[in-house]
């Protein structure tokens, strides 16, 4: 029986690339959008799950309700939202929707669906550099790096209490990364951030669980 892996923000980018990798992999994958894209719907023998915001507990209760008793083998949190705040240029809606949808939807699904997670299962956490306090040299970016930050903080106490059920959580950062998220702007493809990410994942065990790295093997700094 091929192994489960469950994807948050699966249509573009990141998430869809690992929703190609991991189905051609034989995999099998459920991948969980707010709306889908003809990118993800050409992928053959996936699962999608729309509709499903998960900064929405309701949407959260619905995508357990959809699992029913399926056991999972690796939850990528991997849904984000990214913006710039500065002092000159302040906006505290979308701070508070970064730390929304970045820091605390990641914690409630891994909340929620914590009853599906195997023996042996992992998460992985789609963070970032911007997260680290002590690699900020140049500022801004405010609403997402409190977002990171926290993130970070609240999966390394969930790689605490996670390890004694044999579940690791790993912090993984994809590098500067070609997406719509940062107008594609950055210096390696989706398709090559997934891969590295997924190597990462595949190095993750309960003995390095609650590490924090770049998708190049890098250990950051916090």
């Amino acid at each position: 029986m091929s192994k489960h892996v469950l994807i948050t923000g699966a249509n573009r980018g990141i998430g869809l690339e690992f929703c190609k990798q991991y189905t051609a992999a034989g995999f099998t994958v459920t991948a969980v959008v707010r709306q889908s894209s003809p990118e993800l719907k050409s992928i053959e023998n996936i699962n999608i799950l729309t509709g499903i915001d998960v900064s929405c507990d309701t949407d959260i209760a619905r995508l357990v309700t959809h699992l029913a008793q399926t056991p999972i083998d690796l939850l990528i949190n991997n849904a984000g939202v990214f913006s710039n705040e500065t002092l000159a240029n302040m906006d505290f809606t979308a701070i508070e929707q970064q730390l929304q949808v970045n820091a605390v939807a990641p914690i409630k699904l891994t909340h929620a669906l914590q009853a599906h997670l195997n023996k042996g299962a992992k998460v992985a956490m789609i963070t970032s550099r911007m997260g680290s306090i002590s690699d900020n040299s140049s500022g801004g970016y405010i609403g997402y790096r409190m977002s990171k930050a926290a993130l970070n903080a609240a999966s390394v106490s969930l790689a605490h209490e996670l390890k004694p059920k044999g579940i690791a959580v790993g912090l993984l950062h994809p590098g500067f990364v070609q997406t719509a998220m940062v107008n594609f702007a950055g210096d390696i493809s989706a398709e090559v951030a997934a891969q590295r990410l997924i190597m990462r994942i595949d190095e993750l065990t309960v003995e390095n669980t609650g590490g924090f790295w770049h998708s190049n093997g890098e250990i950051l700094p916090w």
